[in-house]
């Protein structure tokens, strides 16, 4: 009975943990789904633009393409760090109930569990640089003339 208490004992901070990073694995993938369905909203632009011959608007949503992919890529980054250390994170809950029948298990669990929070250090990492660049990226675009203008044909004066 002792043991099967150590082992409850052992699963519950690597188990805090799963929950933890899968809430930010949870946030991760809004954040994707938003990247996504922007790089999606200005591909069409961009195509759109393209075939009126507007090809100042269409550089103008190409250099915004780029940023975004930057950004995607930042995310999905973060995404894979967080799903190893939420592999980890369970490996390492494994092999604390292991470690209670086999010594070198629990050694190898602390080992496991050091390197995942070491990933999810990096998944944070990730993130902060595309939280970061998010926020200049939408100053920058409100900040371009070419980017705020109706297209040419599309102005309306007021009278």
């Amino acid at each position: 009975m002792e043991n099967i208490t150590r082992l409850f004992q052992a699963f519950v901070a690597p188990a805090i943990f799963v929950s933890a990073i899968s809430l930010l694995i949870l946030s991760i993938n809004v954040r994707l789904m938003g990247i996504v369905a922007r790089l999606r909203q200005y591909a069409r632009a961009r195509y759109d633009a393209t075939r009126a011959a507007r090809l100042e608007e269409a550089g103008v949503y190409t250099e915004q393409i780029i940023l975004i992919e930057r950004r995607a890529e930042w995310i999905r980054r973060c995404f894979l760090f967080a799903l190893v250390s939420l592999v980890g994170a369970i490996v390492s809950c494994l092999l604390l109930g292991l470690g209670l029948y086999w010594k070198h298990a629990a050694l190898l669990a602390v080992a496991v569990f050091v390197l995942s929070m070491l990933c999810l250090l990096g998944a944070v990492g990730y993130y902060l640089r595309e939280v970061v660049s998010a926020l200049s990226a939408v100053r920058d675009e409100t900040r371009d003339p070419r980017f705020s203008a109706p297209p040419e044909g599309e102005r309306h004066d007021s009278v």
